[in-house]
């Protein structure tokens, strides 16, 4: 099926930290052909308008690519974090992100307790 691609790069103090590429696929939510991006950022206007039931993450660590340096204004070679997102709703995929973050801008902290 077909679908709609955004790339966007997020910001932090006027410096970017996060690439994001997302495929919609318009199979599953037409309604995103017509949608403005540019004022309501893909993730959340998925959130707000688009029921799913599952879904799944990947993380790595991959090193900055020549397009993903020159995005990030890093070197090439320089650490990042790669978290790779697919949503589904029953058997349908809705939508596939691929973010890649600079590795001095992420820290992930879990604080948790045991199970009941």
């Amino acid at each position: 099926g077909q679908s709609r691609f955004i790339r966007s790069v997020h910001l932090a103090d006027e410096s970017p930290v996060l690439i994001e590429d997302r495929n919609i696929f318009l199979d599953s939510v037409p309604e995103a052909t017509e949608a403005d991006f540019r004022n309501e950022p893909p993730g959340p206007w998925l959130l707000c308008h688009v029921p799913w039931t599952e879904a799944e993450h990947r993380i790595s660590a991959i090193a900055a690519d020549p397009l993903t340096a020159r995005s990030l204004e890093v070197s090439i070679g320089m650490p990042c974090l790669l978290v790779e997102r697919r949503t589904w709703r029953g058997g349908a995929t809705l939508t596939i992100a691929k973010q890649v973050f600079r590795g001095d801008a992420f820290d992930l902290t879990a604080r948790f307790g045991p199970s009941a």
